[in-house]
């Protein structure tokens, strides 16, 4: 059953991959649509990766663009002042934002619920305001004529990749451990689980992929500015993981991939775009609280509606 929908997947994401690609070198995309489809890629390894963080280890962070920003600028330094390899920029960039999440995660982890969630939004300000004192990456004004590095290739490459990594850890024992963890921390702690390495842990691969997320954008976008990275986007990061599902990487997947097409498909009404964006976040909410796909996973079980299948994979139960 494994390798079939295995195959089934390797299928559908050549077809993904050499469909896209064929648009774009033949024109067939516009440069509006292709600026959407960049984002909706780095929404994707942001929202993943934030869901490790929240949905699957119950740690409330909200400091999330404070890792984007550390991706973004040390890799885009790299590249732009240093001259070294786009890959090698990207890879030192991720690392940078990792040992950052491991330094924050130390002392920060050790609170709870709103107390860290207040901590780490203090984070990503502290990196917003050393960016814009420092001269060398451009204060305020950002560092521009960042090479354009990041490209379709890229940017399969790193989502499949975030997202399939993720996805092993989580159904390792060491992911399983934070799922304890999220369920209850005193009896996992009770149980022997070291909690505060597995909560560090979580995060600092959370922080990795942010890095990832903020090196592809400084790639693409060539202009990275400390007012990208505001509170606002680790919450625009939030919104799609709750949206999801806390505990869904297929629902993170699907929230990132909607709420980028509807930023797109609102840019039409103006200074209307964020109350309908707002209205239909709230809508959504009432509607459906535990988010789109709750704590359970989409599989082609909903597609091939075998019978006896439910559609959805829950992490609660025996992995199929």
């Amino acid at each position: 059953m494994r390798w079939r929908n295995n195959i089934i997947v390797i299928i559908l994401l050549a077809l993904v991959y050499f469909g896209v690609a064929y648009a774009l070198k033949h024109r067939l995309i516009s440069s509006f649509h292709q600026v959407n489809l960049y984002w909706m890629g780095i929404n994707i390894i942001l929202a993943v990766s934030l869901n490790l963080i929240v949905g699957f280890t119950g740690q409330l962070a909200l400091g999330h663009a404070g890792f984007m920003a550390v991706g973004a600028y040390v890799s885009a330094v790299l590249t732009l002042k240093l001259g070294q390899p786009f890959l090698l920029a990207v890879v030192a960039g991720s690392l940078a934002s990792g040992l950052v999440g491991i330094l924050i995660g130390l002392p920060t982890l050790r609170l709870r619920g709103d107390y860290l969630a207040i901590a780490t939004l203090g984070f990503g300000e502290i990196v917003r305001g050393l960016l814009v004192n420092i001269d060398y990456v451009g204060g305020a004004a950002g560092l521009n004529g960042i090479p354009k590095m990041t490209n379709w290739t890229w940017l399969f490459i790193f989502t499949v990749v975030t997202v399939l990594l993720i996805k092993n850890f989580i159904n390792s024992s060491h992911g399983r451990a934070c799922i304890a963890i999220r369920e209850n921390e005193i009896a996992a702690d009770a149980m022997g689980i070291n909690t505060t390495f597995y909560k560090v842990l979580a995060f600092s691969i959370g922080a990795f992929f942010a890095g990832l997320a903020g090196a592809l954008y400084a790639h693409y976008f060539f202009l990275i500015q400390p007012q990208t990275f505001s509170f606002l986007k680790s919450f625009d990061a939030l919104v799609m993981v709750v949206l999801g599902g806390l505990g869904s990487l297929t629902g993170s997947i699907i929230a990132a991939s909607g709420i980028t097409i509807l930023n797109a498909a609102l840019q039409s009404f103006g200074a209307l775009r964020m109350v309908i964006y707002a209205v239909l976040l709230v809508l959504v909410m009432i509607f459906r609280p535990q988010g789109l796909l709750g704590n359970s996973e989409f599989t082609f079980q909903t597609l091939l509606r075998r019978k006896g299948g439910s559609g959805y994979y829950d992490y609660g139960k025996q992995t199929d």
